[in-house]
């Protein structure tokens, strides 16, 4: 089967496409034919050897995946079939090739309303985006939750989801043309970080009061600002550092205001508790099944172009997510 390989750690430049044995499922893991495969920021840090689970080249990189079942491990009890349409989060690598294994506590089903090219690269994003608003940050209805980097893969599934938890939601992201798009996916302010200040605009928004809980997905300066428009006891979700710097957190505004900064690795999560973490993706699917979600695809790439996908990821230049194809 073709594969692509991460050679040795560091840029995507490291990317190339090759040849490998088809897998072999172990007791509990589904042999998957790949459809689709979703880019993540995660990967990149994979690839340079800067992520929580370090793999040793080569190897395949990719995290998510949407395909369909063609083998199953002889230990596997969920009433899974063959020929079922599945995808997964897949924190050790492996989705960028024509077939993959994956964990069987770690599938979940897709709606049949929803093609290969959507269903792959919304696992990772939609996973990650229900389990920080609901377990970690705990958004209530009627909250002001301002998303960082609102459209970008992640970002963009936090506005969708914090508007299904009845919250007021302001899209931070970088240009007109992003902002737009974060507003028809149902944010209801956004705020241009390219031209305006967060901080000014938050406090202009909410009548100088804040936002309750930020989710921040990019750091550097943006969080610099958000974390000086927040309200009394405000919770500050840390997804990533997509801007290059991760965040520095001053002490004495965390204590001025009783702010909880709050940490966020779904990834983690469902390596602790695979059907648990699972269970955010399944609830996301069944908000899109009722027509509730607008998930947004940037840009395909064939698997062949693996690199060209990585740098359209890195560049930010995309609203939504970047998909690659076998």
């Amino acid at each position: 089967m073709k594969a692509v390989f991460c050679k040795q750690l560091g840029g995507p430049e490291n990317l190339a496409i090759g040849e490998s044995d088809p897998p072999i499922p172990g007791p509990n893991e589904v042999h998957i034919r790949v459809r689709a495969a979703g880019l993540n920021f995660a990967d990149t840090l994979q690839i340079a050897g800067k992520y929580q689970s370090k793999l040793k080249p080569p190897f395949i990189p990719g995290m998510e995946v949407a395909g369909e079942i063609i083998g199953l491990g002889p230990e596997v009890t969920r009433p899974l079939r063959i020929g079922q349409r599945v995808m997964a989060f897949m924190r050790g690598g492996g989705a960028f090739a024509e077939e993959a294994l994956v964990d069987s506590e770690w599938l979940v089903p897709i709606p049949d309303e929803m093609d290969n090219i959507i269903a792959a690269g919304f696992p990772t994003v939609y996973g990650t985006s229900n389990f920080a608003l609901k377990h970690r940050g705990q958004l209530k209805k009627g909250e002001t939750l301002l998303v960082l980097g609102a459209a970008g893969g992640v970002g963009l599934t936090a506005v969708e989801l914090g508007k299904q938890m009845g919250a007021r939601v302001i899209a931070a992201a970088g240009g007109t043309e992003k902002c737009n798009v974060t507003l028809g996916h149902g944010a209801d302010f956004a705020i241009d970080y390219k031209s305006e200040s967060i901080k000014e605009r938050v406090r202009e928004i909410t009548g100088g009061i804040g936002a309750d809980v930020v989710y921040d997905a990019v750091g550097g300066d943006v969080f610099d600002q958000a974390i000086r428009a927040v309200n009394w006891e405000a919770r500050m979700l840390i997804i990533g550092f997509a801007s290059g710097r991760i965040q520095q957190v001053p002490a004495n505004l965390i204590l001025v205001k009783n702010i909880s900064v709050v940490g966020v690795v779904y990834g983690a999560q469902t390596e602790r508790d695979p059907a648990y973490g699972a269970s955010f993706v399944q609830e996301a699917a069944d908000f899109f099944r009722q027509g509730k979600l607008k998930p947004h695809t940037g840009k395909v790439f064939p698997l062949e172009d693996a690199t060209g996908a990585m740098n359209a990821l890195l560049s930010r230049d995309y609203a939504g997510k970047i998909i690659l194809v076998p």
